[in-house]
């Protein structure tokens, strides 16, 4: 069916549109451009939907429950933060997964966030035994998903030490058998997509590190790891290696255009060259990084070198992709000691680039997932602001409030009048 919207303005990471319509047909945008006719939208302005690239679904349950000390611990950081969460963790079966994750992909629809890349490691029962289907896990998160209406990324992670039973398999065949079969599971399955990650050094050897590497890198696949988030896993690593996270995962293998390192807080000048000769990505969570204690990203290092940028609420204590770019810049700042620092070359607002990061793109285009959303121009939060300012003023003075509806395969997935 074939379906053309009008709205008040079309957005893009430089401005307002005026008098664009946006043709949809089998899930996919396929036109873009004047129009005369088309259903309106007064009021309302289109643009991309926020790309959620990093999410632990269900540490949503966690929301509220740690934000006070633990009485065995005066001094509380992300290592107590940990055993909070290895708690919830041991709680789950399939059915409570599913629901805590379809709870959060909701909310992220209302946020604004259209697709979603899942790092799942809670991979089998409590005491480390699978499951009669070794995959009903993961299974529950992508059926929250699909539940929900959101586009998941879903990435089996491998945990080979530490952590809980749960989390670990027992070697990196045994693991990617798991993978192997859920990705002919999710053929059948038109939002979900599969991919693969490593959680960590400290929890993935360095010979799983050239396994894992090999096998995305063999089927294409989107790759992910956690790396340089505390100062004691760079530490730790270092003991261990002889070296840095990042300069492990270059000599690995690890590094490649599809390779994505979440948080690199701690990254210095040398891994920051190692991820853009490698091509690779990083993922920043700055809502949940504050709300651990994580540290800044270096993200002037990050702009200055070209490096590949999303943003992630991991841990969901807040849930707004607005917040997570404005943190970004307003961390920068905080850092540099002056104004507009992620300001990308032939540029003179931080606002392009930023949009660029959230949505992963620049504006809609024919041939896209007609994946968008609506933004509310009458809310009190942009309402009256000047067409000229309008996507800057969203950036830094608005919240997940504007987020009218979200779209995804050319289907309203999230109403707010609903």
């Amino acid at each position: 069916m074939r379906r053309i919207l009008v709205p008040d303005f079309l957005l893009d990471s430089h401005g307002a549109v005026p008098n664009v319509g946006v043709t949809l047909e089998d899930g996919r945008i396929v036109e873009v451009g004047p129009v005369t006719e088309g259903e309106r939208l007064p009021g309302r302005a289109l643009a991309p939907g926020f790309v959620n690239d990093h999410s632990h679904a269900f540490q949503r349950g966690l929301r509220g429950r740690v934000e006070r000390r633990n009485s065995d611990h005066i001094h509380d950081d992300f290592w107590t933060w940990r055993e909070r969460m290895y708690e919830l963790s041991e709680s789950l079966d399939p059915d409570s997964m599913q629901r805590t994750a379809e709870r959060c992909y909701r909310e992220m629809l209302a946020a604004g966030y259209t697709s979603v890349t899942e790092f799942h490691y809670v991979h089998h029962k409590a005491d480390g035994t699978h499951y009669d289907d070794p995959n009903a896990l993961a299974k529950a998160v992508a059926e929250a998903a699909e539940n929900a209406g959101i586009r998941l990324l879903l990435l089996p992670t491998a945990y080979a030490r530490g952590g809980i039973p749960r989390f670990r398999d027992a070697s990196p065949e045994a693991f990617l058998e798991r993978v192997d079969t859920l990705r002919e599971w999710a053929v059948d399955h038109a939002l979900v997509e599969i991919g693969v990650a490593a959680h960590s050094m400290r929890a993935v050897p360095r010979d799983w590190l050239g396994r894992l590497a090999e096998y995305a890198r063999l089927n294409d696949m989107p790759l992910h790891i956690h790396a340089d988030e505390q100062l004691r896993e760079i530490e730790e690593c270092e003991k261990e290696y002889g070296m840095r996270p990042i300069k492990l995962l270059a000599e690995t293998g690890f590094l490649g255009f599809r390779t994505t390192v979440v948080h690199a807080t701690h990254a210095d000048e040398d891994e920051l060259n190692l991820l853009s000769e490698h091509n690779s990505g990083v993922c920043v969570c700055p809502t949940t990084e504050g709300n651990l204690g994580d540290g800044f990203l270096p993200a002037a290092g990050i702009l200055e070198r070209e490096i590949k940028l999303s943003v992630g609420s991991d841990q969901h204590a807040r849930l707004d992709p607005f917040e997570e770019l404005r943190e970004l810049e307003t961390n920068a700042r905080r850092l540099a000691g002056r104004r507009n620092i992620l300001v990308a070359e032939g540029e003179t607002s931080p606002t392009p680039y930023l949009l660029r990061v959230g949505w992963q793109r620049d504006r809609l285009e024919p041939g896209d997932p007609a994946d968008f959303v609506e933004i509310d121009l009458t809310h009190p939060e942009v309402s009256g602001v000047e067409p000229e300012y309008l996507i800057s003023a969203l950036v830094f003075g608005a919240g997940r409030d504007v987020v009218a509806a979200s779209w995804i395969n050319g289907i309203r997935a999230y109403r707010r009048d609903a």
